[in-house]
């Protein structure tokens, strides 16, 4: 093994490049690791490239990583000069093995801003940089700042297209372009978040870039807020502790309740087509269980559409809550979504005055009653019945087996009202034997009666 300085150089010098090599060689790649090996025990180079997963044998690590960021402070410092070929390549190597270090993402951004550096082409060494650090705060932050600068570039070229997207003006097509960009770049972000969320739990840095991508790429389209609420779906209900999914899931719900309460569209800009996504929803007029879908209510499509946000996202919490007891993540959530919803229905005032409307879900009412939802007799509230349909995810009903592990007797309500939430957490607590999840409800209880109650 090298032991001289000039040894060691030369080591150090022969591993960037074949690293560099490897990225030239194979564009595919799509994950980074460490081969744990103490020392180097044959002739060769220990860069091992195995169907698209590069991994770095260990033992060269306390040579490479001290040289590449030398080599990087000393060209900062002036002290050093780099081509840019050679910068590239010098903080390609050092963040794939520190991602933390903020001077070399500073110096990419430099090169990015000259001209020197294709945005995705950062936008893929962050991506693999998240594979083996899926955490790294830094990494997001500069993905961030990318994302931001190819935004920029898009509003550039907007701003100086006047044409419509139906003309064949040569702007028309270049703005189509960039709009299928933005979505492809959509996307990606999302696959990307969704990677290092299974990599890590609660990782709290890939959910809030998730959000940051929706507020900045997506603002105001109602669409994609909703496929997302979809999309996450199925990985929420395989990590029921995990905080931080759900925080997601309530960010998704409150947005689309904002966008739906002061949109003057209908609620087609959801289930209906659009231009650039397409609809995963059923366009079918009844539900499977044959009841009425709110997208074709023939009262206000919007006030609907509301309702069976909240319908869905709670019987969610019902399924989650009954097939895995014990969870705290799951209780909170449920707080959140029904706090969402009373503030919700007191916002409305559907009644005219502060008490807590008792608005009928999904066509409960007979078709043919056209009375206003505020004037169903208050005896309806009681009625519980018990839900039947499996439940969807992206629009796939789940197996017969599943639907019955996951409905395992705990009746759903037909309204989100107060008194509703009483019954099901009572039937909670005379169905469960797990203590955690009797105190969970129990508190759950708790803040109905003190909470909600003093609002109401």
């Amino acid at each position: 093994m090298a032991e001289s300085k000039e040894e060691v150089d030369v080591l150090v010098q022969r591993v960037v490049k074949d690293i560099s090599s490897a990225f030239k060689r194979h564009p595919n790649i799509d994950e980074i690791g460490l081969i744990q090996c103490p020392e180097a025990r044959y002739n060769r180079s220990p860069i091992v490239l195995v169907e698209n997963k590069l991994g770095v044998e260990s033992w060269c690590i306390k040579f490479l990583l001290p040289y590449v960021h030398n080599k990087l402070l000393l060209y900062r410092q002036r002290k050093h000069w780099l081509d840019r070929e050679a910068l590239v390549d010098i903080t390609c190597t050092l963040l794939l093995l520190n991602p933390d270090f903020t001077t070399a993402w500073n110096v990419r951004k430099e090169l990015l801003q000259c001209g020197a550096l294709n945005p995705e082409r950062d936008l893929y060494l962050s991506k693999l940089a998240l594979t083996k650090f899926p955490k790294s705060p830094e990494t997001w932050i500069h993905r961030r700042w990318v994302l931001q600068h190819i935004l920029d570039q898009f509003s550039s070229v907007a701003q100086t297209t006047e044409q419509p997207v139906e003309s064949e003006h040569p702007d028309a097509e270049r703005t189509l372009l960039l709009s299928n960009h933005l979505n492809r770049l959509i996307h990606q972000e999302m696959k990307v978040c969704s990677d290092a969320a299974c990599r890590y739990p609660s990782n709290y840095n890939a959910w809030s870039h998730r959000i940051w991508v929706l507020q900045h790429m997506a603002k105001g389209n109602i669409k994609v807020f909703h496929d997302e609420l979809s999309s996450v779906h199925p990985w929420v209900s395989m990590h029921v502790s995990d905080h931080s999914g759900f925080h997601y899931r309530q960010f998704l719900l409150k947005e689309l309740i904002t966008e739906l309460s002061r949109s003057s569209s209908s609620a087609s800009t959801i289930f209906g087509s659009s231009q650039h996504w397409t609809s995963t929803v059923p366009s079918s007029s009844h539900l499977a269980n044959g009841e009425r879908s709110l997208a074709y209510s023939p009262s206000g499509e919007r006030f609907a559409t509301v309702l069976q946000l909240f319908y869905q996202e709670t019987e969610l919490c019902s399924d989650l809550i009954e097939t895995f007891p014990g969870h705290e993540t799951l209780w909170s959530h449920r707080r959140h979504v029904y706090y969402l919803w009373h503030q919700w229905t007191q916002d409305q005032h559907p009644c005219g005055d502060g008490r807590e409307s008792e608005l009928n879900l999904l066509g409960t009412n007979d078709p043919g009653d056209t009375r206003p939802t505020c004037a169903i007799h208050e005896g309806n509230v009681d009625r519980q019945r018990h839900v039947s349909v499996p439940m969807e995810v992206d629009g796939v009903s789940l197996p017969d087996c599943d639907s019955k592990r996951l409905r395992r007797g705990i009746l759903l309500p037909n309204h989100l009202t107060l008194q509703n939430e009483h019954i099901f957490v009572n039937s909670i607590l005379d169905s469960c034997c797990n203590p955690e999840q009797k105190n969970f409800a129990l508190a759950y209880k708790k803040w109905l009666d003190t909470v909600i109650s003093a609002q109401s």
